[in-house]
């Protein structure tokens, strides 16, 4: 991600600053799309496309060339095809749109009236979908999702072999592509993934039903034979590395600058913060900086947390609150880190993993936590940099 300026915003009232990269994202899109040889390249944006906004990224990977996306909830669905349709390109209006959280009992008209393809993870979503499609005389889309080893949604064993046996339980179906998840993706030499492999490939061939998908973001650097006809990348598209223990080939997506609110020398018996976690143990400068937990900067990163004026990290010390953290500035010049100066909590220095590796979690929970306050800046895509407020 390249490195913009600190932000001029009309918001002078911002307490921290959001700038997420539209350019990076779509280069994210097109990286992954380029590993595939044939296969075709969806994209995951639940969660309010992992908290980054899926208003302004749903456009962003539209423009790279993105056609299928795949939600979580029905909701998100709904919002992501007027989205869509907003647009008014009728090649993104007739775009895909999958919801992995299945059918629940009464939407099947929502489903119906938005055009989205329900992930179907039991007979019973199967039975209520084909109940539906009957009454409407239409075959309407859908999606089967097998369940080969992760023990979370989806059909098990025993249902898909049911399926098999009673293939009239399909019929009137318009099965668009069995699913499957793997759990171990992001660990190559986990022998968990062979097997799931072998599972899904039993699946597909006694079913014979629709496109196979099973690759998320790190199953594409699996290798060809996870790919199947199409592929779902998520997290990758956001800048989080695929792969446990090898370098991060994605572009940076985030960065997140935290004003200065206040500078305060200190020296000892002082303690800084709650519980008085932090002993002051000589003359030194503490800056508190706009930022806490309610901005999905976690609680775990007290005294672990860091900063960074310009290329000099600065570690957070004492506990971080509600609504401030406080960093030991004392090796920064003074004229460096006065009240309305941004630090750098996460950014080219300070990546996404190696925040979550600070806070004991991982980089999906960092993103999707980060929080509403936060004036959002988007830089890139088609109308170049635009502010969002503090959505």
């Amino acid at each position: 991600m390249s490195t913009p300026p600190a932000p001029s915003i009309p918001e002078a009232h911002a307490g921290a600053v959001l700038t997420i990269d539209l350019d990076a994202i779509a280069a994210n899109y097109r990286l992954l799309a380029d590993r595939l040889d044939g296969a075709q390249c969806a994209a995951v944006v639940k969660a309010d496309a992992y908290g980054l906004g899926i208003d302004r990224i749903a456009p962003a990977l539209a423009a790279a060339g993105c056609r299928v996306f795949f939600v979580a909830l029905i909701e998100e669905g709904i919002h992501l095809r007027q989205i869509l349709n907003d647009t008014g390109d009728p090649e993104l209006v007739q775009a895909e749109i999958h919801v992995l959280g299945g059918l629940m009992a009464g939407t099947e008209e929502a489903f119906d009236a938005s055009r989205l393809v329900p992930v179907l993870n039991s007979l019973d979503e199967i039975h209520d979908w084909r109940a539906y499609c009957r009454q409407l005389e239409s075959p309407l889309p859908c999606d089967l999702h097998a369940d080969t080893g992760m023990g979370r949604l989806g059909l098990p064993a025993g249902e898909v072999d049911k399926l098999v046996e009673e293939p009239s339980r399909l019929d009137g179906l318009n099965i668009l592509a069995v699913i499957s998840h793997l759990a171990c993706a992001n660990e190559p030499d986990h022998p968990k993934n062979g097997r799931q492999l072998e599972a899904f490939l039993d699946v597909r061939l006694r079913l014979h039903q629709g496109q196979a998908c099973l690759a998320n973001s790190s199953a594409i650097f699996l290798g060809p034979e996870y790919h199947f006809d199409m592929v779902r990348p998520g997290v990758a598209l956001y800048g989080l590395g695929p792969v446990h223990g090898q370098p991060n080939p994605m572009a940076q997506v985030v960065r997140l600058q935290g004003k200065i609110a206040q500078v305060r020398d200190v020296d000892t018996p002082q303690t800084v913060g709650y519980g008085a976690t932090h002993q002051v143990e000589g003359p030194g400068r503490i800056a508190t900086v706009a930022v806490g937990y309610a901005d999905g900067y976690l609680r775990s990163l007290s005294n672990k947390g860091t900063g960074y004026v310009g290329d000099t990290p600065v570690p957070v010390v004492g506990r971080v609150s509600m609504d401030l953290i406080t960093l030991d500035v004392t090796s920064i010049p003074a004229h460096l880190c006065l009240p309305g100066a941004f630090v750098d909590l996460i950014g080219p220095n300070n990546p996404v993993e190696r925040v979550a590796e600070d806070a004991g979690t991982i980089g999906y929970e960092i993103l999707t936590g980060l929080g509403r306050r936060y004036t959002r800046v988007y830089v890139g895509g088609a109308g170049g940099t635009s502010g969002a407020g503090g959505a």
